[in-house]
């Protein structure tokens, strides 16, 4: 009975309110009480908006609702389907439409688009968090002063000199020429193989064009694979521009993979005269802009463009990159350039470490919010690309395989998707530990030859970290771990290893420097120089 009194009051009380209201101008005014053709005439409109308002949140979140629903159920399916025992799991003589479109055998979980904010847009909004950013943007500020004042004091004039700015971006023009062929092939090769792999609805040489689809899909992988390391080793590209190369290198062939790997097992599939429609060219060509790796035909898209927020993410970015040159030129290079001058002993080495966390872990965070905050979102904004879930609460995971997964879903979505699903697959939906292991490796490797590709070194200290410790850690430290110590934990051994390779990696890039080799050769060059480099 509560609930019928407090609308029947409810009631009462708006129609006091519009009784109440003075008339519209323009509307004669009697003084006296309105006749109920007036009243409904004022209320009309009024009850109107406020239906087609609520239609629109109720249909808003009904689709979100929808979205999350489906994700719990592809969960619960997949758990469900995995309890089974495997050899009492009935096998279809036909498989149906979604295994045939799909070639997965079990129920896997796949990745579901919903249009929902990035963490730190939502946290931005409340003003203790915000302080946190301008603590940080104060930090730039003291950053710039500094140099400064520093510039004023030795040189008598202030003029602020951007060395190590300009010399990371050199020859920029030439790598966004090399990225040019690089797209061109993506754009084109992969969307051109699965044409060719439909079978016709009447005979033709179906074999001939796979073959041919494969031939071409061959040479675009040698053109990504092999143009970006031509370029940047013939012409000595400094990192930022190598950095462009190998990002894009890495992405281009990715989105390649996971475009082929949803619509190409569908389209061998099918056959002649059923004809599975074939992905429009702009859902392909959107896709390749849109931050995610993993292709579907259509993506929530947001209503509009609010320019002024890509703008916003644009500039924070560029002002990431000014942080990191002066973090790099004020706290690691006057530490690092002379160090293999001086005789190798192992308290310069752990004091090197030590010295080197704090801007190791500045970079981090620089490199967190500039690419999978800002840049992912100024893309998706210009895209109307809804689900802006690029990362999760990665900072507050008390076990290294949480971290794993919530520092950078885009990438972990791909991994899960297309090597420890098709792993699992593979190794018949038992070896878990053996997927998760490919996971590892290919990251690992993935990870190692991007730090080469940018230092242009060998110097598997990445590639250690990833198996010697990383991996460990993962089993180790996995989800049943709770509790703030645990936390403590993760970030006490993420600065550990932030300043391992910082350390690592400087001096070995200017050992390399200060004692060039007599003469290349291919040991010289996978061989660690700072081992042996003290002048």
């Amino acid at each position: 009975m509560e609930p019928r009194a407090a609308q029947v009051q409810r009631r009462e009380r708006l129609g006091r309110q519009q009784e109440d209201r003075p008339s519209r101008e323009g509307e004669p005014h009697s003084g006296g009480a309105e006749c109920p053709g007036n009243a409904e005439v004022h209320r009309g409109p009024d009850l109107v908006q406020w239906t087609q308002h609520m239609q629109a949140v109720k249909t808003q979140l009904l689709e979100q609702a929808q979205g999350q629903l489906m994700e719990l159920l592809d969960q619960a399916m997949w758990e469900a389907v995995q309890a089974y025992p495997l050899q009492d799991r009935p096998v279809p003589s036909v498989p149906p439409d979604s295994l045939r479109k799909t070639r997965e055998p079990s129920l896997g979980k796949r990745k579901v688009f919903i249009i929902r904010k990035s963490l730190l847009d939502e946290l931005m909004e409340v003003p203790h968090f915000r302080t946190i950013y301008h603590m940080f943007v104060a930090g730039l500020c003291v950053f710039i002063i500094s140099t400064l004042a520093i510039d004023l004091i030795d040189e008598g004039r202030l003029m602020m000199e951007f060395d190590l700015l300009t010399f990371s971006f050199g020859q920029l023009p030439l790598a966004l020429v090399t990225w040019v062929p690089m797209f061109l092939s993506t754009l084109l090769v992969p969307y051109q193989a699965l044409r060719l792999w439909e079978r016709p609805q009447s005979g033709g040489a179906w074999t001939l064009r796979v073959g041919l689809g494969c031939l071409l899909l061959a040479a675009h992988t040698v053109v990504l694979g092999i143009l970006p390391v031509h370029v940047a080793v013939e012409y000595q590209l400094p990192p930022a521009s190598r950095c462009v190369l190998v990002f894009e290198q890495v992405r281009l062939l990715m989105k390649s993979y996971s475009f082929l790997r949803e619509t190409g097992p569908g389209t061998l599939w099918a056959r002649g005269g059923e004809g599975i429609r074939a992905p429009s060219f702009s859902s392909y060509l959107y896709f390749l802009f849109c931050p995610t790796l993993i292709y579907r035909e259509t993506y929530p898209r947001t209503p509009n463009v609010r320019w002024n927020y890509v703008a916003k993410n644009f500039a924070q970015a560029l002002g990431c990159v000014l942080y990191a040159c002066f973090i790099l030129g004020r706290l690691c290079v006057p530490v690092f350039a002379n160090m293999s001058q001086e005789p190798f002993s192992t308290r310069a080495l752990v004091l090197s470490i030590m010295h080197a966390t704090l801007p190791g872990i500045f970079m981090l965070l620089l490199i967190f919010f500039a690419f999978l905050h800002c840049w992912l979102n100024a893309f998706a904004e210009m895209l109307r690309f809804g689900d802006r879930m690029f990362y999760r609460d990665w900072w507050n995971s008390t076990s290294f395989s949480n971290y794993y997964r919530t520092w950078n879903v885009v990438v972990h979505d791909w991994l899960y998707s297309y090597v420890y699903q098709d792993g699992l697959w593979l190794l018949g939906g038992r070896a878990r530990g053996a997927a998760m292991l490919g996971v590892f490796l290919v990251s690992a490797v993935v990870h190692e030859y991007i730090f080469c590709f940018v230092l242009g070194f060998f110097y598997p200290v990445m590639l250690l970290l990833f198996l010697v410790f990383g991996g460990p850690l993962n089993f180790t430290m996995h989800d049943r771990r709770t509790g703030p110590a645990w936390n403590v934990l993760m970030w006490t051994l993420l600065f550990l290893g932030q300043g391992i390779q910082v350390s690592l990696y400087c001096q070995e890039w200017y050992a390399r420097r200060h004692c060039p080799l007599p003469q290349t050769t291919f040991w010289g060059l996978v061989t660690p120089r700072s081992w042996s480099c003290h002048t």
